[in-house]
């Protein structure tokens, strides 16, 4: 008998133990469903540019990427007829992604947070001078060669 009294806190201690166990295992779960998702969209006027970050293709305009720094990017937009559109783009940093925050944004968050940037730029048309002055220049550019200028 009294080897029956023994057993019993022994086996509460033990149901108390996976208890707390699994009370802190969904907490660990919970917590760490956190995380921040960062999205950039590159539109241009007109659409279908190919655009480019950091000299990356990222695809052609209206186009959407993932990212994960923020800060300057070069950010290029190229189409025929269209001239070349590079730009210094600087990336906000929100303020729940300010040092110290950021870890518990990324980490202890209840529920995904996305965050969105969208750049919208527009383009020029390709400037083609008149037939004529191209055909002066060209004349001017041999005669130039011929005589050694």
């Amino acid at each position: 008998m009294p080897l029956t009294v023994h057993s019993q806190p022994v086996r509460t201690s033990r149901l108390r133990r996976m208890a707390v166990g699994a009370v802190l295992g969904c907490l660990l779960v919970t917590m760490g469903s956190g995380c921040v998702f960062r999205r950039m969209t590159i539109e241009s006027d007109p659409p279908g540019a190919l655009a480019k970050v950091d000299g990356k293709e990222v695809g052609y305009t209206p186009c959407s990427f993932s990212f994960l720094y923020y800060g300057t990017r070069e950010i290029q937009l190229l189409k025929d007829g269209y001239q070349t559109l590079t730009v210094m783009q600087k990336v906000q940093t929100p303020w729940y992604q300010w040092p110290g925050i950021e870890f518990l944004a990324d980490n202890f968050s209840p529920q995904k947070i996305t965050d969105r940037q969208t750049f919208r730029y527009t383009m020029q048309r390709q400037q083609v001078p008149p037939s004529n002055e191209l055909i002066q220049r060209g004349r001017s550019f041999r005669s130039q060669a011929e005589f050694g200028q």
